[in-house]
């Protein structure tokens, strides 16, 4: 099949006023996810922008109580990074299950949180973490919580000519775990099955800002509020952890496909959620 045409802007002005010109345009990173749906005929567009040569949105800096990653940032960059490790390594477990080492030097934060696919690997630890992301376009920026970011499979808030410029993610203090686990059929190059990342903080032996978020198990990353209820306040016994468990389960809408019926995830979503909550029992 003939592939659309490849632009190559100068720089990120340049790349949203040809975004901007052409409505069937899209942006590429990496490609791992946007040169398969385009060759499977699932993504229709009449050029491709070529971000991948911006080397202004390739980062990951610390400023003050946030870190900013640009959505360039390679998910190897991430996985390798000592700055992430230290203040959020959930995410750094989350960047280390995306894919095989060459999808990882290849594929961008950007691109898997743009691609917005139910199971991506980033989004439920960067939305436990209470991350945003910076959205801009030649009329301007704005900032949207990535807990909102998502409308559907394959779909995001993102209006035509907008690109997603960075995620900020604000440093949990000393007192905030963070954990972050995931099921896949196969260890290597496999979707998620089920994904759960949870971030809380424990304040005198009770769990306080509790987000519990759930991927590849409804249409968009949710967080499971009524099992973060359960949670609230409460010392994490382990009765408390599997009652969370239990609820969180019955939260979640998976579908049933080649990797596992509905029921099945809603059980993998029931043990790794306790798994994940186990790391803190009291």
């Amino acid at each position: 099949m003939k592939l659309p045409s490849l632009y190559v802007p100068s720089n990120l002005q340049d790349a949203l006023a040809r975004l901007n010109a052409n409505s069937g345009a899209r942006p590429i990173a990496g490609g791992t996810d946007l040169l398969l749906g385009v060759k499977r005929g699932k993504i229709s567009c009449s050029e491709m922008v070529n971000l991948g040569s911006l080397s202004e949105l390739r980062y990951i800096t610390q400023e003050g109580n946030r870190i900013r990653i640009g959505a360039l940032t390679t998910i190897a960059q991430i996985e390798n990074s000592d700055l992430i490790a230290r203040y959020i390594p959930a995410v750094t477990a989350a960047a280390s299950c995306l894919g095989s080492w060459q999808i990882r030097t290849t594929a961008t934060l950007g691109g898997n949180l743009c691609n917005a696919a139910p199971s991506a690997e980033m989004a439920p630890p960067l939305i436990a973490l209470g991350a945003e992301v910076r959205l801009v376009s030649l009329g301007g920026d704005r900032t949207v919580p990535l807990e909102s970011f998502f409308v559907g499979p394959g779909s995001t808030v993102l209006r035509p000519g907008e690109i997603l410029q960075e995620v900020i993610i604000p440093i949990p203090t000393s007192e905030v775990q963070t954990t972050y686990l995931r099921h896949s059929l196969k260890r290597s190059t496999d979707i998620a099955v089920v994904n759960v990342a949870v971030a809380l903080r424990l304040s005198a032996g009770k769990a306080e800002d509790v987000r519990l978020v759930l991927g590849a198990v409804a249409p968009t990353p949710i967080r499971a509020r009524a099992a973060e209820s359960i949670l609230e306040g409460n010392s994490p016994t382990m009765a408390t952890i599997v009652r969370a468990a239990e609820e969180a389960s019955k939260e979640c809408s998976p579908i049933s496909d080649l990797r596992g019926s509905a029921d099945y995830r809603r059980e993998m979503v029931r043990v790794y959620v306790k798994r994940a909550l186990a790391n803190w029992a009291a």
